[in-house]
Formats: C-alpha cells, sequence, structure tokens
C-alpha cells in the first residue's frame, strides 16, 4: 500500500522528522487560504500522486504571491500528469500540497528498506539527492552509500555517522543527520514500511536538516496491525480492476500483455507468465484464484482480465491439491458462457480430479483448447492469438 507525500510526511513528523509546514488541499481556493495561512512570501505548490518524477511533469511549482499560488493550482489540479512511473496515460491530480518555501543549500538522498539477501534492513543515502535513485545507481554508484541494520540491534550511532560521513554532511550538522537517520529507521521498523524513502533531505542554510519530500510503501500482509495507515489509502490511485479483484479475494496485477493468465498459486503464476514469454507473447496480468477458487470467482476473475482490451487470448493454468480440478473446470465453463466468451482459450490442469474436469470441458461444447504441459499450454495460446 501506497500513500501521498503529505501523508507519509505526517508518519515521518509523528517520529520527530523535521519536515516543513504545509496543508493539503482539494481546490484552488483551499490553496490559496493555505498560502495565506502559512504565511511568507514564497511556496510551493505540490501535486499529490502515488508517482515519482512529479517536477519533471510539470506538477511542482514555485510560487512568489498569492496570485502565483492560484495559477499554479489551478493548473496542476485536474491535469493528467505523466511521469516515468504513471506511464503514458498519466494520473489525474485530485489533491494538492502548499507548503513554506526552504532554504536549500544541499539536497541528500535515504532510504531504508528489506535486503532479502543479507536478512537485514538496508540504509541507504546519497550526496545526489532530488535525482531518481535509479539513475545515481546507474551512472555514478560510487555515490550510494549502505549500512546493513540487523533488525535485533537497530542502527547503531556510528552506522548513522558512516552514511552521513560517506555523503559529505557538515560536521556542524552531523548530529542532526544522525538523528534523522535513526528516527527515520525507527519509522521503518515500527510501521511495518517495506519502504522509507526521503528525497531530497536537505541541509538549509540554517545547517538544520529537513525532510523535503517523502515516500512509503507498506507491507499490506501487516496492515492490520495499523488502522491510522488503513485511512490514509486513496483507492482513486490504484488500479480499478485490482481493487474489483480485491472485492473476490483474487490476487491480480494489471501488466502490459495480451494473454491474460488464471492460475491457483502465486508460484505457478509466476512460472506460467515465464512461459509466456519463453514462447514468445507476453502476459496481460498475474492472476492467483488461491486456493479455495468457486465458480463465482473464476467468473469473476474472467471478467476482470477481459475488461483489458490488449486480451487476446486466456491461459488457465491449474495445479490440483487444495483446488480441484473439476471445480476450475466447473467455473471455467460458467464463465465463458456468461461473459460470451469471444478469445482463444487454453486449459491446463493437473492433480486432484484432473480426469473430471478434463471431461467437464469437453462436454461443454465450448471451443475450449486443452494441453496436458505448460509448454504445450503456451505453445497453443500463443499460436492461437498470433
Amino acid at each position: 500500500m501506497k500513500i501521498h507525500e503529505y501523508q507519509a510526511k505526517e508518519v515521518l513528523r509523528k517520529y520527530g522528522v523535521v519536515t516543513p509546514r504545509g496543508v493539503p488541499c482539494f481546490s484552488v481556493d483551499e490553496a490559496v487560504k493555505a498560502a495565506e495561512g502559512l504565511g511568507g512570501s514564497v511556496w510551493v505548490v505540490k501535486a499529490q500522486i502515488h508517482a515519482g518524477g512529479r517536477g519533471k511533469g510539470g506538477g511542482v511549482k514555485l510560487a512568489r504571491s498569492l496570485d502565483e499560488v492560484r495559477t499554479n493550482a489551478g493548473q496542476i489540479l485536474g491535469m493528467q500528469l505523466v511521469t516515468h512511473q504513471t506511464g503514458p496515460e498519466g494520473q489525474e491530480v485530485r489533491r494538492l500540497l502548499v507548503e513554506e518555501g526552504a532554504d536549500i543549500k544541499k539536497e541528500y538522498y535515504v532510504a531504508a528498506l528489506t535486503d532479502r539477501a543479507s536478512q537485514k534492513i538496508a540504509m541507504m543515502a546519497s550526496s545526489e539527492g532530488g535525482m531518481d535513485i535509479e539513475e545515481v545507481a546507474a551512472k555514478t554508484p560510487e555515490k550510494i552509500i549502505k549500512v546493513f541494520v540487523d533488525p535485533l540491534l537497530g542502527l547503531s550511532d556510528e552506522q548513522a555517522k558512516q552514511l552521513a560521513s560517506g555523503i559529505g554532511v557538515p560536521e556542524a550538522s552531523m548530529d542532526k543527520a544522525v538523528d534523522t537517520f535513526k528516527k527515520l529507521y525507527a519509522c521503518y521498523m515500527e510501521t511495518d514500511a517495506s519502504l522509507a524513502e526521503i528525497n531530497p533531505l536537505i541541509l538549509e542554510g540554517n545547517g538544520n536538516i529537513k525532510a523535503l519530500d517523502a515516500k512509503f510503501n507498506f507491507d499490506s500482509n501487516a496492515l492490520y496491525r495499523h488502522p491510522d495507515i488503513v485511512e490514509m489509502r486513496d483507492l482513486d490511485e490504484e488500479d480499478p480492476d485490482e481493487l474489483e479483484a480485491s472485492k473476490y479475494d483474487l490476487a491480480y496485477i494489471s501488466l502490459d500483455g495480451n494473454i491474460g493468465c488464471l492460475v491457483n498459486g502465486a508460484g505457478l503464476a509466476m512460472a506460467t507468465m515465464d512461459t509466456i514469454k519463453l514462447f514468445g507473447a507476453s502476459p496481460a496480468n498475474f492472476l492467483d484464484v488461491g486456493g479455495g477458487a468457486t465458480t463465482e470467482k473464476v467468473t469473476e476473475a474472467f471478467k476482470i482480465m477481459l475488461k483489458n482490451p490488449k486480451v487476446k487470448g486466456i491461459l488457465v493454468n491449474i495445479f490440483g491439491g487444495i483446488m480441484r480440478c473439476d471445480t476450475i473446470a466447473t467455473g471455467v465453463v460458467a464463465a465463458a458462457r456468461e461473459v460470451n466468451l469471444s478469445v482463444p482459450l487454453v486449459v491446463r490442469m493437473k492433480g486432484t480430479n484432473e480426469d473430471i474436469g478434463k471431461k467437464i470441458l469437453a462436454d461443454s461444447g465450448l471451443p475450449i483448447i486443452s494441453a496436458d504441459s505448460m509448454a504445450e499450454a503456451a505453445t497453443k495460446i500463443v499460436g492461437a492469438v498470433k
């Protein structure tokens, strides 16, 4: 689960991380009122969407008067903001953040994330704040400093100082940077985040360290522990098909290919997508119906897949362990009839009640193509689509 920048800063402030004063706004008038309330002579008007690169896309503008605040807010609010993370279709801006200006002397990058290889928390920092960290990693990887934190011990002062000195924080601001890094780590751990990123973290002219932008991703499996974070969820920012799938306990993720996949089990689903790629096509989705699929769930899965105009064929790949093949077969037949299926459908099933399931498919009178192996299934669906 993701949250907006202004919400991320609310979370950081609870842990003592210093951020600029700002006000979330949903209209142009609210933006002007927010600037008046903040005072000063310089404000920043920021689009709030779940994507980076907003500044490059025209979603972050500086204002030096209330008239400019009004103009900038009017231009940004409602725009279809396109960044490298939104895709070419962009994302509609429905919220703004109006913030006080900052005296930026230097920009840094810092983040906490789980490193599964070492089974520790990776704390990353860079002197190249304000840039995409992927670009820094590709062009100047030596500018990324990492320390690996044992979650049983926590981030030590020595590790925090190693990060701060490694990115060039001045000695006079070292203690403040160390304090910020330790608070970010505590925030990451206690909120069950999978990513906690401050980019940029700025050094101000007076030596203060401040989080000018922030991004959080949270482990969805741990959200039951954080009802306050769940309340921050913005459904407008999420894929409507993925939301619809979640209502039926379907694990669904939209992709860019042309072959819809319906599989039981995440591992088998990943292998199915790889096999489709191997045989020359691309999957249109990841879809795991789980071990307790019903006819209703399978039908809804078909409906969701077929909403995507790119889908030119469907591959059903089932291993009947907990899930019985005859249950899936019944669901597939019912779904194909209800949605008036007009694209090729290949079904491969193995395991419990496999023969019964195959008979249900064969007796349905529907043009369902059966396959015995994953390679055969992929070959047939790719051939049918082409």
